[in-house]
């Protein structure tokens, strides 16, 4: 699957000062990545705030996404939980046709063990018509998903093409990669480790800082999968400020704070998050500037 190589960026959704979702903002953040040169879509990941929709607003933010990308870059549509028979469900139920692949997060609160976490992917691949990247975000399920895990996974399901790998831990990145099979993608899910694992031979990013900064951000991974690493640092330094700030108050509390400033949506998250604090608003504002 090369076309879900480089920088894949993880939509927020945009409301309006009611909550209502503002559709003509979500629109207008489609152009501003497509025309900045990212890679791909993913649409109802977590940095979409997709736990807070209910099963209307997510199917309006499928509707508006794809008629706003107009077949311009391919897609990829999350769907994941911690309940296996409801995942399967939902994907049986699901139009699928618009969509290169699934993104599926590795259930959280539960805490399977590693052979519970082989299970619930293999009846997903059982289940799916369609490729799924398996999403291990340990920070956020309390369960390390091991490389020993997804490299069992990888070779008995060839609809298992790929992992998000948000573990914030290099070397499990690169283990990853070295034992995965050839074809089989490694996407960083941590925006600090992106180009570093892109350079030791991963396959780029589904980025949240990538939809605010994307074309700086889709250069310099796209120079990573080129091995240019000297040109690539040159960009990493210049987001690295901005790539630690966004996650201070909360995701995507930071990247609304710099789309806002950019004027491409309203700054509104719903509870139980809350928009980022004045002080940190006011050092994205100017780290913006500065680019």
């Amino acid at each position: 699957m090369n076309t879900l190589r480089g920088t894949g960026v993880a939509l927020v959704t945009p409301f309006n000062d009611d909550f209502s979702i503002d559709t003509t903002a979500l629109a207008n953040l489609v152009d501003f990545v497509i025309e900045g040169g990212v890679n791909y879509l993913v649409v109802l990941g977590t940095t979409g705030e997709g736990a807070t929709l209910n099963k209307t607003e997510q199917q309006l933010v499928i509707d508006t996404i794809t008629k706003a990308n107009n077949n311009r870059l391919p897609m990829v549509l999350g769907i994941g939980g911690n309940n296996t028979a409801q995942v399967v469900e939902t994907i049986k139920n699901t139009d699928l046709n618009d969509f290169a692949a699934i993104l599926s997060v590795s259930p959280y609160y539960n805490k399977p063990n590693q052979e519970g976490l082989y299970r619930h992917f293999e009846q997903i691949a059982l289940a799916s018509p369609k490729p799924i990247i398996m999403y291990n975000v340990p920070g956020r399920t309390s369960m390390n998903m091991l490389p020993e895990t997804v490299v069992r996974l990888a070779n008995n399901f060839e609809n298992l093409i790929g992992v998000k790998e948000a573990g914030n831990n290099i070397m499990q990145g690169m283990q990853l990669v070295k034992d995965t099979p050839d074809d089989f993608l490694v996407i960083s899910g941590d925006d600090d480790l992106a180009l570093n694992l892109t350079l030791s031979g991963g396959d780029g990013v589904i980025s949240v800082m990538g939809q605010g900064t994307p074309v700086e951000f889709s250069k310099m991974i796209q120079l990573g999968l080129e091995g240019n690493s000297k040109e690539a640092f040159v960009l990493y330094y210049k987001l690295m400020e901005g790539i630690k700030m966004i996650f201070e108050d909360g995701n995507p509390a930071g990247i609304k704070t710099i789309l806002t400033h950019r004027g491409i949506i309203k700054n509104v998250v719903r509870l139980p998050l809350v928009k980022a604090n004045q002080d940190l608003r006011a050092r994205l504002e100017a780290f913006v500037d500065g680019l």
